[in-house]
């Protein structure tokens, strides 16, 4: 089959978990048979733009640089190319792309949207904005030919508001290389001798919370921070503000075996996302072998379970960094457990759950109507 996947930063992945996801799965794809066509944004001026990754074909086309058009201009660009350079199906990731979908519907392409997170509840959309996402919430159920989720709380979410089903498929986790884990001494740093949180610098990643936690510890281990923030200086200001001088700002590392040997050399990885699914970052750090501090949520309690500690403000931080100080042997008894765990996800099986449901997207197109997008009322459980 030709298949299209449309509606993220592209390949190779250096931005989240949408692209990670594309990278991993658009791969394996290829490696089943079936020819790939990934959509990228254009980066800087004269960054390169190749024409193939792993097997992958790649479009490379413009975006608006704002935090509100970035996605969906650089989709109704993509949408276009697509229409005209047509493919069997289309995978489309981010519900906030759902407006293109009755284009996509009319020409005859069978889709699958993938709706991540519930973006509405990220700090950074004002009113227009969370009432946006709501509104495209409806649209991906009323126009997709299958939903895809990545873990059971969103699926709960799309069945409690819509009545509509969802295919979860969660993430994958990646060969982890024990050897590379002595490249942190590049940094400075010594194997199992510091802490890291990799984020992107947004209120509900919680890195200031984070930060400010861990000043108030009593933790005797640097604080390692991999991450930045595109469109958000005065928080990214505030979570400087808020460190002492045991803790080191790394800015994006784009080395992907360096950040690989962060996750698996540090001794506890901090996780504060709180609105998303399935996040492949804390999948990375599980398959690492690292003991897991995340922020006490369903979706990471879903893919953590007993095997990590847990927070909801700074002191719960820094109560979590103290105990996982002074308690090693259960500190490596939880990392362990979250090794054990993180073997569930597994990339060769994500892939072949898409390229089913890739096979089976022209069939559901023939079933005929999908739920309506209308959200359920009254009293729900």
């Amino acid at each position: 089959m030709h298949i299209a996947m449309v509606g993220t930063r592209g390949v190779p992945a250096r931005y989240g978990g949408f692209e990670t996801c594309v990278e991993e799965v658009g791969a394996r794809l290829v490696g089943l048979g079936h020819e790939v066509t990934v959509y990228c944004r254009t980066g800087e001026p004269g960054a390169e733009r190749p024409e193939t990754f792993l097997g992958m074909r790649l479009v490379h086309l413009p975006a608006l640089r704002h935090r509100a058009l970035e996605t969906l201009s650089h989709t109704a660009l993509s949408v276009l190319h697509l229409l005209r350079h047509r493919s069997d199906v289309v995978l489309l990731f981010n519900a906030a792309n759902s407006p293109f979908l009755p284009l996509l519907r009319v020409a005859g392409l069978p889709v699958a949207t993938h709706v991540d997170g519930l973006e509405w509840k990220r700090a950074k959309w004002s009113g227009l904005g969370r009432r946006f996402y709501r509104f495209a919430e409806s649209w991906a159920v009323r126009w997709s030919d299958a939903l895809i989720s990545d873990s059971p709380g969103i699926e709960s979410y799309y069945r409690r508001e819509f009545d509509a089903p969802t295919v979860q498929i969660a993430y994958g986790t990646p060969e982890v290389d024990d050897a590379a884990v002595v490249r942190v001494r590049e940094l400075g740093l010594e194997p199992k001798r510091f802490h890291v949180v990799v984020a992107r610098f947004e209120p509900e990643n919680h890195v200031d919370v984070i930060v400010e936690g861990y000043v108030r510890s009593r933790a005797a281990l640097p604080l390692v921070v991999v991450g930045s923030a595109p469109y958000g200086q005065q928080y990214t200001d505030r979570v400087h503000r808020l460190a002492d001088d045991r803790v080191r700002f790394l800015g994006g590392v784009w080395d992907a075996e360096l950040l690989g040997a962060l996750y698996g050399g540090s001794l506890s990885y901090l996780h504060g996302h709180s609105v998303g699914g399935t996040n492949p970052s804390l999948l990375r750090a599980m398959a690492g072998g690292t003991s897991v501090i995340a922020w006490d949520v369903d979706f990471n309690r879903d893919v953590v379970g007993d095997a990590g500690l847990y927070f909801r403000d700074p002191d719960g931080v820094a109560r979590a960094l103290e105990r996982t100080e002074a308690d090693e042997p259960g500190t490596a008894a939880r990392a362990a457990d979250a090794l054990v765990r993180s073997k569930d996800y597994d990339w060769d099986d994500v892939a072949r759950r898409y390229a089913r449901l890739a096979e089976d997207l022209p069939g559901r197109r023939r079933l005929g109507r999908r739920p309506s997008g209308r959200r359920r009322r009254g009293p729900r459980r």
